[in-house]
C-alpha cells in the first residue's frame, strides 16, 4: 500500500477540494500504529502573520515556512478575488474560517435581535468558508455572564441558533465546529483543576447533527482539566485542533513552555485515530517568530 505524503496530497488536489480532508477525523488508517507519528496538516491564523503588504505575500511567507494551510476570519478585510489570487499564486489552501464576531454578537445574548444577528453572522461565515474552499467555521457558541446568560441559556439559545444555519451547512458542505474556550460554558470557571469534557460532549450530542463537531483547543483547558483526557472523552467528535500551551506559572505561553503534557496529548490523539488540521493560535509576529511557532508545533505533536 502506498503511503501518500500529506503535503504532496494537498498540492496534487484541486484547491477547492484539499481543505475538506479533515472531515474524516477519527478514522484510523489500516496501517497505522501507536508507534507512528500523527498525520497532521499544520496551519496558523491569518492574524498571526504580520509581514506582507498583501494577502499573496502573507500566503507566500506561510508556505515558505512549511505550513500546510491557513485559516481566515469572517468577516475580514479581504475580497474574494484577493483570497483566490493568494491561493492560486501559492497553492496554499484556506482550510476554514473563524466566526470573528462571535464574542460580541453572541448566540447566547439575552436580546433576541442580537441573537438573530449572530445567526446571520454565522450563516455568512459558512458562505465565506465555502467560497474560500474551506471545510468548517470555528464558533464560540456563547458566554456565561451572570443571570442573563447562564449555562442553560447558552446551551438552549446557541442550539436554537445553530439549527437555523444547518441547512446551509448541508447544502454547502461546511461544518460548524465548537471551540472550548474561557467562556464559562460546559465547565466551572472557578472550579477544580480536574474537570472533564463530559458536559461539552453532551452538548455536542444534544445538537445531534453531522454538521456540528468539536474544534478542540489543546491548551485552553489545561487550567481546568487534562487535555489528553478531554481528547479521549470527545473522541471522534473532534474534527480540528487549535494548538497552544498554558502553565500555572507561565499562563498562555510558547508551545512547549507550559504545563500541557504533549506526550499524553499525542497518545490520546493516536488513540482516537485523529488525522487533520492542527492550527496554531498563539501570538504572531515576524518570519522568525512564525518559524519558531512551526518548529514548536512539530516538536510537540510529532516528537
Amino acid at each position: 500500500m502506498t503511503k501518500f505524503n500529506r503535503r504532496s496530497l494537498l498540492k496534487a488536489a484541486p484547491l477547492g477540494l484539499a481543505a475538506p480532508l479533515p472531515a474524516v477525523s477519527g478514522m484510523s488508517s489500516p496501517v497505522s500504529s501507536a508507534s507512528e507519528s500523527l498525520d497532521l496538516f499544520f496551519s496558523l491564523k491569518i492574524g498571526m502573520v504580520r509581514d506582507g503588504a498583501n494577502l499573496t505575500e502573507k500566503f507566500t511567507q506561510v508556505q515558505r515556512l512549511g505550513f500546510d494551510g491557513i485559516e481566515l476570519d469572517s468577516p475580514n478585510g479581504y475580497g474574494p478575488d484577493e483570497v483566490a489570487q493568494a491561493k492560486k499564486a501559492t497553492g496554499l489552501p484556506v482550510h476554514g474560517v473563524v466566526d470573528s464576531a462571535h464574542w460580541q454578537v453572541r448566540l447566547s445574548d439575552p436580546d433576541p435581535k442580537v441573537r438573530a444577528q449572530g445567526v446571520k453572522n454565522l450563516a455568512g461565515a459558512v458562505v465565506h468558508a465555502h467560497a474560500y474552499g474551506g471545510s468548517a467555521v470555528l464558533l464560540v457558541p456563547g458566554t456565561v455572564r451572570g443571570k442573563e446568560e447562564t449555562q442553560r441559556h447558552v446551551w438552549e439559545r446557541s442550539i436554537q441558533g445553530l439549527r437555523q444555519v444547518l441547512p446551509s451547512c448541508a447544502r454547502l458542505g461546511i461544518r460548524i465546529l465548537i471551540e472550548n474556550v474561557w467562556n464559562g460554558f460546559c465547565y466551572q470557571h472557578n472550579g477544580p483543576e480536574d474537570q472533564g469534557a463530559e458536559l461539552l460532549r453532551d452538548y455536542l450530542d444534544a445538537i445531534n447533527s453531522p454538521w456540528v463537531g468539536s474544534y478542540f483547543d489543546i491548551g485552553n483547558h489545561q487550567k481546568y482539566g487534562r487535555p489528553a483526557e478531554w481528547i479521549r472523552t470527545l473522541g471522534q467528535r473532534i474534527v480540528k485542533l487549535d494548538v497552544k500551551d498554558w502553565g500555572t506559572q507561565a499562563g498562555f505561553c510558547k508551545i512547549g513552555e507550559g504545563d500541557v503534557d504533549w506526550d499524553a496529548v499525542r497518545a490520546a490523539l493516536l488513540a482516537i485515530g485523529y488525522t487533520g488540521w492542527a492550527t496554531a493560535e498563539v501570538s504572531g509576529g515576524s518570519e522568525e517568530r512564525l518559524k519558531d511557532v512551526h518548529r514548536r508545533m512539530v516538536e510537540a505533536l510529532r516528537a
